[in-house]
């Protein structure tokens, strides 16, 4: 078979922990062959959904942390995006306006016979921080506002709040309102713009201490290993980006528990993998956009996550 990574520029990926060239490692030891392209190689023409892809293949005598690590086998050829046996959107946020745009170039693709993974509407209609409201069930205290007397109200009632932008990554935006936050008017007034852009607002999980546990749901099913990322001391944040460590151990019960609830209902979207956020009890996000922390789990426990996703692309493809 032959895949389609939408993709941000090679060089810029750290290949020796970037969850997109595992699944690349992945499919290349089962024998599939690869392309890419970024969105800016997207375009409709005549009612076609088109793109300017490149082949690649992967460098035997790779070094992984270089930028030498594939090589281009030919000129970027102009074809469709039906053309490809599935087309991997694999694209860091931010999810702004030119991503909205590629999902409904997705869409148009499929409806042209393209298969795409995640579906465009999918990843449009479940916004990675927003999602988590459909399982409220699940989650810690959560207010959604612009509205500054009703954010301050949430922090008056739960005393130790999170605050967040609902377009950030890598826990950038994040505060945490403790009680008596002196600045608390200040922080509001910057994250909402004045007022003009809604964020969100979560009780403090003080398992945070633990770790931020990404939960890898494949299929609807949930990777037996979470990667819980500890923030570093004095930190709120546990993401990686944000200098936290990863520990990758097993799902405990309540870990499985929400992954099935969440898993199993969003797979039936359009969902094929899924990174599930949770702290202690309770789902802080769902990101669907390019989930990652493959590398670090199948490095810690030897569970080849890669291996299991391309498992399940080309089953998928195959039910098509």
């Amino acid at each position: 078979m032959h895949f389609l990574f939408v993709i941000d520029p090679l060089p810029a990926l750290k290949a020796w922990k970037d969850s997109s060239v595992a699944i690349m490692r992945g499919l290349a030891a089962q024998g599939h062959d690869f392309s890419f392209a970024t969105m800016g190689d997207l375009y409709v023409l005549e009612g076609r959904v088109r793109v300017s892809a490149t082949a690649m293949r992967l460098r035997a005598d790779a070094d992984w942390h270089g930028h030498d690590w594939w090589t281009q086998d030919a000129a970027p050829r102009d074809c469709t995006l039906a053309d490809f046996d599935a087309v991997l959107m694999r694209k860091d946020p931010p999810f702004d306006m030119e991503y909205v745009y590629a999902t409904h170039l997705f869409d148009h693709a499929a409806a042209q016979g393209a298969r795409v993974f995640n579906a465009g509407a999918a990843i449009r209609n479940h916004p990675e921080k927003l999602a988590i409201t459909e399982f409220a069930q699940y989650t810690a205290p959560t207010l959604v506002s612009r509205d500054m007397a009703r954010l301050r109200a949430f922090h008056a009632q739960h005393g130790d709040v999170i605050v967040k932008p609902l377009d950030g990554m890598g826990g950038s935006g994040i505060f945490r309102l403790r009680p008596g936050e002196p600045n608390l008017g200040s922080i509001l007034e910057t994250l909402t713009e004045l007022g003009t852009r809604t964020i969100m607002a979560q009780r403090y999980i003080p398992e945070i201490l633990d770790g931020d546990k990404r939960i890898l749901i494949i299929g609807g099913e949930p990777v037996p290993f979470a990667l819980a990322r500890v923030p570093l001391v004095g930190e709120t944040r546990g993401n990686l980006a944000a200098g936290g460590s990863g520990r990758a151990q097993p799902l405990s019960d309540r870990d499985l528990e929400l992954a099935q609830a969440v898993g199993r209902k969003l797979a039936e979207r359009g969902l094929l993998l899924i990174g599930l956020d949770v702290i202690g009890d309770y789902i802080t996000e769902i990101n669907v956009t390019s989930p990652t922390c493959f590398v670090e789990i199948t490095e810690q426990t030897g569970y080849d996550v890669a291996g299991r996703f391309v498992q399940a692309l080309v089953r998928a493809v195959g039910a098509a």
